[in-house]
């Protein structure tokens, strides 16, 4: 009888042990794949992170806009570095677009408008502020047409621009005829002309580039045509042109042609124009009109209005010889041909060009002007810091005289959607149809995730939008609405030059750097989506000096999106409280156990005090 006990007590301290062990192996297991799914990165960040992260933000941030009450939170987080104001002469600074600055370059060829960044020692490490009485934008589309003055308090333009109807002041704002230089009578009349000739209405054209664009109605009046225009001007003694823009609702940067290429892919735009933008045409043996020739898309349109077309009737009051206008244009005509671009209509002040859509249709030029060389030695899409040359941009072969160089586009808005020539021919190296489509359809996730998180996205609410990584414009593109634009933005250190994707979907973007500042105004964005960006750039730049670029360029109530890693976020969060913004981190779509997070952020109303700056 013993021995039976004594095997049973065995039998079950035996079963004991085994469950034991079972149940040790099950719950390291489980620790591992917890601490491997990026949750479980140590005590310290999953404390700070149960502590931070909630699923439902808008409890606490008001994404509402008060046009003048101050922020409701205040700092909570301990030793966090608090940023103070700017004085108030920085109200409308443009930190490598700087007066002061530029005026210590060479005027030759534009040098001194070109991009001129402040060194390390000369940033301003402090809150730019806004001006005193400054109110939030009026909603779209009533903000084409008007701008509260406090905004932008310039009033120069309204004198030198009087009769040709760019600005008006009335009051307490400014309001916009849509005149211009050329188009006096309006904006709606000069479309409906160039409508006569370019296909603008059914969505053939879709990108265009307004180059010098004044207070950029040309590219307003377009978004009825549902036209997308890249707008530029520099900032010159036509004061706050750009910034007036912005505050319209309309794109644009701070830019100038002048010995820099463009910032933007090769075949680029559907259509591009000068409506009288003082660009010397013919300088530098036509290398303006080959970088217009490099951005225009193959059987896109040239617009030039004004000097010197049309001269015979304008000459006297131009102020110039009619000598000195015709052999202008003669040059003009001769570039163009070298060019291959087909001349479609002259008529008034109008005169209309289309680049021919490949190389191989091309009629054998008959002018006498030396052709110039094909540009070999630069990737045509490159465009950041690199050297206009006076060169023809090369266009990809085609089989046949009819074929695009490029591969041809769908209609607007089908092209949105479909998968880009570049995609499609495999000109980005390790980019399938199958990565597109899945990327696509991932953006579409997280904007649904987003639009939960706040219900103005979309909405005019938020009409000025930037996404500082855009990948392949798949944020902008699930927005889907033409309430909004988006500036897409390409970093020059991203692994993929996706910019030309970008714009063969039928949207906008840039290059940049965001170890520098980028060309605009302050308080020009509305909402700022960050995928990624500070991962990206946390080994080359100081993510301090990152933060305080978007904070000039955000509107006062405006809004960000954060999307990075979790350890990369809670840092950022810490800084936040120091410029002034309220912010929640919440949970990836997906669950709690995703590393990647998404931290969402208010920037609080405040405003300059005359020499000093205070909370209004």
């Amino acid at each position: 009888m013993r021995s039976k006990t004594n095997s049973t007590d065995s039998k079950t301290r035996s079963s004991v042990s085994i469950f034991i062990v079972v149940g040790l192996c099950c719950f390291f297991y489980i620790l591992g794949a917890w601490q491997k799914s990026g949750f479980g990165k140590g005590d310290r960040i999953a404390v700070e992170v149960n502590r931070l992260v909630e699923c439902e933000p808008s409890s606490t941030l008001n994404f509402e806009t008060s046009h003048g009450e101050e922020g409701t939170t205040e700092l909570q987080e301990s030793k966090v570095k608090v940023f103070k104001p700017c004085d108030a002469k920085y109200i409308d600074y443009t930190p490598c677009h700087d007066q002061k600055r530029a005026m210590t370059f060479p005027r030759e060829n534009m040098i001194y408008r070109e991009r001129h960044c402040p060194s390390e020692n000369e940033k301003l490490h402090c809150l730019i502020p806004a001006p005193q009485g400054y109110k939030n934008p009026f909603l779209w589309p009533k903000s084409r047409d008007y701008v509260p003055y406090a905004n932008v308090p310039y009033k120069s333009l309204t004198v030198e621009k009087a009769v040709q109807n760019w600005v008006q002041y009335e009051g307490d704002v400014f309001k916009f005829p849509g005149g211009g230089t050329m188009f006096p009578q309006g904006a709606d009349k000069y479309i409906d002309d160039l409508g006569k000739v370019i296909p603008i209405s059914d969505g053939t054209v879709r990108i265009a580039l307004d180059t010098g664009c004044g207070v950029a109605s040309w590219g307003a009046y377009l978004f009825k045509k549902n036209v997308l225009t890249m707008s530029f001007a520099p900032r010159d003694s036509h004061e706050a042109q750009v910034q007036f823009a912005l505050e319209r609702g309309v794109p644009a940067v701070i830019n100038v042609i002048g010995t820099q290429r463009l910032p933007y892919p090769a075949r680029a735009v559907d259509m591009s124009q000068c409506s009288r933008c003082l660009i010397p045409w013919t300088a530098n043996d036509g290398m303006y009109m080959m970088e217009v020739d490099r951005v225009l898309r193959p059987g896109g349109y040239w617009i030039l209005s004004g000097p010197p077309i049309n001269w015979k009737q304008n000459y006297q009051s131009w102020q110039r010889s009619k000598e000195d206008l015709q052999q202008e244009q003669e040059k003009i005509e001769e570039i163009a041909e070298i060019l291959c671009w087909e001349k479609k209509s002259e008529k008034g002040d109008i005169a209309i060009w289309q680049k021919r859509i490949n190389r191989n249709s091309c009629p054998r030029s008959r002018n006498t002007l030396e052709s110039p060389p094909t540009c070999e030695t630069v990737n045509p899409d490159d465009a950041w810091n690199v050297k206009m040359e006076r060169c023809v941009t090369p266009l990809p072969q085609v089989n046949d005289a009819g074929e695009v160089a490029g591969g041809s586009l769908e209609k607007y808005p089908q092209r949105l959607n479909a998968v880009p020539p570049r995609v499609l021919s495999g000109s980005l190296p390790g980019v399938t149809t199958q990565t597109y489509e899945a990327d696509t359809k991932l953006w579409k996730k997280h904007v649904k995730a987003y639009k939960r998180i706040n219900k103005f996205i979309g909405e005019t609410r938020y009409r000025n939008i930037m996404d500082m990584n855009a990948g392949y414009g798949g944020f902008a593109a699930a927005l889907t609405s033409d309430k909004v634009w988006v500036m897409n933005v390409v970093p020059t250190i991203a692994k993929e030059k996706t910019l030309g994707v970008i714009y063969e979907r039928g949207l906008i973007g840039i290059y940049h750097d965001w170890c520098e500042a980028f060309s605009t105004y302050p308080r020009t964005y509305d909402l700022i989506h960050a995928s990624g960006v500070l991962s990206l750039y946390q080994d080359r730049c100081n993510i301090e000096d990152i933060l305080l670029e978007m904070d000039r360029i955000l509107r006062p109530e405006g809004a960000v999106i954060f999307r990075d890693d979790v350890d990369v976020l809670i840092k950022v969060k810490k800084m936040l409280g120091g410029i002034r913004w309220d912010s929640k981190l919440v949970d990836h779509e997906d669950g709690p156990l995703v590393p990647e997070k998404i931290l969402v952020a208010v920037k609080q109303y405040w405003v300059t005090d005359g020499n000093r700056t205070a909370d209004s």
